[in-house]
């Protein structure tokens, strides 16, 4: 007899004391568990389920908790300076040992599901009750309802977030920098950058974060100088000069 099964998005057909590895599963190692999503039971008769397999279950044992081999993923980006990133990723995984295919009383067997991790503590997280707020006391709800309230005042225009660089200028010293070498700046933002009174690479290289939060709003790019790190390409560059 054979089961096709259904865990973490994929697909398995297993028979009795077959074993493989899964994503990972929240249970430890020698623990039993039930995969109740069921796609077909094989064998003297076949049962195709829609989607499920009504009553099916396959039980199994937890033998081990494993990590998959080390995938690399390098990305980098043509002509663009300092654009490049490197990652390396080992897949969590479960090896279970399947022990027994059950064609029905799958709700009655009292084994705990097989659940993978991230649906196992989304469904802790389900179950913690909301905290409670504290009701108000009568004499403070009684205070604010009698309270008129008072209108906020009206700003004529919103606050400038960060703060004005001082190194900006009026023109250029001398030959202005190519700032296009930046990753992330083109010819249009290059001049809107000049119109502000940005020219040199050394201007960059010397934001904080004030001046960084004042420029993302003045140039309407929220995060990109951050994101591209203009900072360090600007020192870089400013070196090489």
């Amino acid at each position: 007899m054979f089961a096709v099964l259904k865990t973490g998005g994929k697909q398995y057909k297993v028979t009795k004391d077959d074993i493989f590895t899964v994503e990972k599963l929240a249970a430890e190692a020698g623990e039993t568990v039930q995969f109740n999503d069921i796609l077909m039971l094989g064998g003297d008769n076949v049962t195709v389920g829609a989607p499920f397999v009504a009553g099916a279950a396959v039980q199994a044992e937890i033998l081990d908790q494993a990590r998959g081999p080390k995938v690399i993923s390098f990305k980098k980006r043509r002509r663009k300076h300092s654009s490049q990133r490197k990652k390396g990723h080992r897949q969590h995984l479960t090896v279970v040992k399947i022990t027994d295919i059950l064609a029905s009383g799958a709700e009655k067997s009292g084994v705990k599901a097989a659940l993978g991790a991230a649906s196992a503590s989304a469904v802790v997280a389900a179950a913690k009750p909301a905290p409670k707020k504290a009701a108000p006391k009568k004499a403070e709800a009684a205070e604010k309802k009698a309270a008129p309230k008072k209108a906020a005042p009206k700003a004529d225009t919103p606050a400038a977030a960060g703060k004005e660089p001082a190194n900006l200028l009026k023109k250029a010293k001398g030959d202005a920098d190519d700032l296009k070498k930046i990753s992330g700046v083109g010819p249009k933002l290059e001049g809107t950058l000049n119109e502000v009174g940005v020219f040199h690479f050394w201007q960059i290289a010397e934001w904080g974060a004030d001046e960084i939060a004042f420029m993302d709003d003045k140039l309407s790019f929220k995060g990109r100088i951050e994101r591209d790190d203009w900072i360090a390409q600007a020192k870089q560059f400013d070196a090489e000069k």
